[in-house]
């Protein structure tokens, strides 16, 4: 973008307040963000959900001073207003025009699953063959493929963009703005399916988008969507990609072990895969077909191919030495990529930041230009340190305004002892790919073990948004972090739900309350089980206490007045309702209003807690509760004279009986992608990946054993591999012995013999290739985690809660 408001005014038919001559060349969403004030305007989007104005005052605060919103606020003084009649209209109109005066080639990815992968592909196979744009993230709805076509650029010459719709009449707009030369279709499965009538429906609503594509490449396999794009679109170029032969792209069986051949309409291509699961193997077809249609020569595409990175392209972060945070993203740099990993860090608290930097390379632009702008980016964010490491960004370092040093190499860099250095600080670590520079992540992080936990970030946001989807746009929510949130990490969860506005956090204990405020965590913290000696703390920490009983009231109260707290304390007033763990019951209501109309005590919240709202056999009882809870809450409410939030709802009562959501719902295992309706979890985005890698493979011979008290004898000739993680990880020795089994290269296998404290042994004779350091999943997908826990004939809660502290932590941002 570069336009001044005057142009873009007269793009979109907008009234201007302020300024018509200033430029605009980037439109910040979210104030939470903003990564650079320069040349950025910010727009208020309004949904039917939310209203952006709100966040106004924050973006000026943050230095913007154009502001796009639907209305004028006058006390806001010397900003520029850009005023429009509708702001999702607005950003679609003005991407629109934008698009079609661009002169690039187009990209458009839509389908079910697997369109972030195939871009994130085409972008790495793509973007040193053309400058290259792709939208950021899963930037692909209503707002954000409107923010994703708008960074397009006179230098791009190609532009990947994904396409997202979710009800039926959305890609008709959609296609409005975006008409792409080349369409891409994935798999065609279940996410949203619910949605539509009907799985044609469905598909008809997906191919809008190619109405004015030159190319479409779409999945064969599937026989309605092959008949409905033949029938429709006869006169444009066609190609089918897929596992059948009668595909115009398809696999062949495999001549040799290693290589996986795909044919193309005649034309063999080889090359090697690591997996070989279906939809890895059915987006290497469609990705092959894209290629090809590019005029990329075979020999390259299989370089391409060898070179493509595990296709989760992803920010992860991850504990460091000398209590630092190590955001890793040593792919790739461009720009693009670089702004996101620097939105990225606002999502952080800590004051104090480093940067390791690398030339940019690949891209045919003035080294000048390209490194002031860099730099500016750079100086932006007020970094502690910068560390350059390349020939050519090393030549401007000057440009720098924080304490820069310069590398010939990441070798020189870790050498130096720099690094080592570093405390307290969030160090982001951002490079192109030849300089290697995830071996700093190596050097930087905390726990070095094969052995982590992967905890998908986006996906709690995905989960969170559907369950609020259920939901009256006013509902709070309160998230439960308690029991380090679930094994997942309190800390880590809590900040990501602060940046997302969660209304109220959950702990049991005030330690956990405490650990979170000591970090910076300011969101209204419940404690759900306050201690006797912890109501000194709770005060001084700003903690909310759960109150179940007369005794916890007068001593709670008693150390509010010792404390010299002089405003009406918070509390939270739980009421038994058929549980029998902990609450008032009905006969103590008048005296517990009369008690509280005495104490300078503010009630927040009343609630009750469900025991069965994942059983459907117990909704009669669930429903009973709900009536106690209802004639006892308005009850007290009538005493009280003033309307404390009222809730009851947990994870499963919010998708089952939606009508008694009240004033605030809480969430727990639903967020983490857990549902006992399977057309829930359907809905549903797994989060947490338990995962560890081969050690050593053994060959057993009949009648050897395999570990403690040998209690594996194979029959014949045996592939067992021994992997690091045992009894002291959390893995319960119930589940050895062939009762559980782990997934290697997408197949399941059992675990043989005893379990031991720091290892397991798995039977993989089954497994085609298997190689030491292959991956192998504890849980996630193959097995689930409710598989898994049904293994250790458990709840998913234990086992998550179980997992051993000395497992590393890895937070994931799509």
């Amino acid at each position: 973008m570069n336009y001044t408001v005057q142009q873009i005014a007269e793009i979109t038919n907008a009234e201007v307040i302020g300024d018509k001559n200033l430029v605009v060349k980037n439109i910040a969403y979210d104030s939470r963000i903003i990564y650079s004030i320069k040349n950025a305007a910010f727009i208020a989007i309004n949904t039917h959900k939310n209203s952006g104005e709100k966040f106004i005052e924050a973006a000026i605060d943050r230095g913007i001073n154009i502001i796009i919103s639907e209305h004028q606020y006058p006390q806001f003084e010397n900003i520029t207003w850009i005023i429009v009649k509708n702001s999702v209209g607005f950003l679609q109109q003005l991407a629109k025009y934008h698009f079609e005066n661009s002169h690039l080639r187009s990209i458009g990815i839509t389908g079910s699953n697997g369109k972030t992968i195939l871009k994130e592909w085409l972008y790495q196979c793509l973007w040193n063959e053309f400058p290259t744009v792709k939208s950021p993230k899963s930037f692909n709805s209503q707002i954000g493929l409107p923010l994703s076509l708008l960074q397009i650029n006179n230098s791009h010459q190609l532009g990947i963009f994904e396409v997202g719709i979710s009800q039926p009449n959305e890609m008709e707009k959609l296609e409005n703005i975006f008409h792409p030369q080349i369409g891409l279709l994935t798999h065609i499965g279940t996410a949203h399916a619910a949605n539509f009538s009907s799985e044609e429906e469905l598909i008809d609503e997906k191919i809008k988008l190619f109405k004015d594509s030159e190319v479409i490449i779409y999945n064969g396999d599937h026989s309605l969507v092959d008949q409905k794009i033949k029938k429709l679109y006869a006169d444009k170029k066609l190609i089918s990609y897929g596992f059948k032969e009668t595909n115009n792209v398809f696999i062949k069986k495999n001549i040799k072990d290693e290589n996986i051949i795909v044919e193309y309409f005649g034309e063999e291509i080889s090359f090697p895969a690591h997996q070989r699961d279906e939809s890895t193997l059915t987006n290497a077809t469609a990705l092959i077909a894209v290629l090809k249609v590019l005029q990329i020569e075979n020999k390259k595409i299989v370089e391409k191919i060898n070179l493509l990175k595990a296709v989760e392209m992803r920010l992860e972060a991850i504990e460091g030495i000398k209590g630092n945070i190590v955001i890793n993203d040593s792919f790739n740099l461009d720009l693009d990529s670089l702004k996101t990993a620097l939105q990225f860090l606002k999502e952080y608290n800590k004051p104090k930041k480093s940067l390791v930097l690398t030339d940019i390379v690949g891209v045919n632009t003035n080294s000048q230009e390209l490194y002031e702008e860099v730099s500016e980016l750079v100086n932006e964010q007020n970094f502690d340190s910068v560390y350059l490491i390349g020939d050519e960004i090393s030549k401007f370092s000057e440009l720098f305004k924080s304490k820069t040093y310069t590398f010939i190499d990441t070798k020189e860099l870790i050498e130096s002892k720099h690094l080592s250095e570093i405390e307290n600080q969030i160090i982001l670590l951002k490079g192109a790919r030849k300089f290697e520079i995830e071996k700093l992540k190596d050097v930087l992080e905390l726990r070095k073990h094969d052995t982590v936990l992967e905890i998908n970030l986006n996906a709690i946001l995905h989960n969170i948004n559907y369950h609020k989807s259920l939901l009256k746009p006013q509902t709070k929510m309160m998230a439960m972090v308690k029991a380090n949130a679930y094994g997942l990490g309190s800390y880590e969860i809590a900040e990501f739900l602060q940046h997302h506005h969660i209304d109220y956090l959950g702990v049991a204990f005030a330690d956990e309350g405490v650990e979170l405020r000591k970090k910076g965590i300011t969101t209204p913290i419940i404690v759900m089980n306050p201690e006797q000696h912890s109501y000194q703390t709770i005060i001084e920490y700003n903690l909310e206490p759960e109150i179940y009983s007369f005794r916890v009231l007068e001593l709670f109260y008693e150390a509010v007045q010792k404390s010299g707290y002089d405003k009406k304390y918070p509390i939270h007033i739980k009421l038994e309702t058929g549980m029998h763990r902990l609450g008032f019951k009905d006969f103590e209501l008048d005296q517990l209003s009369e008690t509280l109309s005495q104490k300078n005590l503010t009630i927040q919240s009343i609630f009750s807690h469900l025991s069965s709202s994942d059983m459907p056999e117990e909704k009669e009882f669930t429903l009973r509760q709900m009536e106690v809870f209802e004639k006892n809450s308005s009850y007290l409410i009538e005493k009280l004279g003033y309307a404390p939030l009222r809730h009851i709802l947990n994870s499963s009562g919010i998708t089952s009986y939606t009508d008694h959501q009240y004033d605030m719902v809480r969430i727990g295992i639903g967020m983490l992608g857990e549902s006992p309706d399977i057309e829930i979890q359907k809905q549903l985005q797994s989060v947490v990946s338990f995962k560890t890698v081969i050690s050593q493979i053994s060959m057993v011979e009949n009648g050897e054993s395999v570990g403690y008290s040998r209690r594996f004898k194979p029959d014949h000739l045996t592939k067992i591999a021994t992997i690091p993680v045992g009894y002291a990880d959390g893995i319960p020795r119930l589940i050895g012995n062939q009762v559980g089994s782990l997934g290697v290269n997408k197949v399941l296998v059992p675990i043989v013999g005893n379990i031991c404290m720091d290892m397991m042994m798995i039977n993989v004779e089954n497994v085609p290739n298997v190689k030491e350091g292959d991956m192998v999943t504890v849980f996630n997908a193959k097995p689930s985690l409710k598989e898994f826990a049904g293994y250790c004939k458990t709840i998913t809660y234990e086992v998550l809660t179980s997992i051993s502290p000395r497992v590393k932590r890895i937070y994931i941002k799509d």
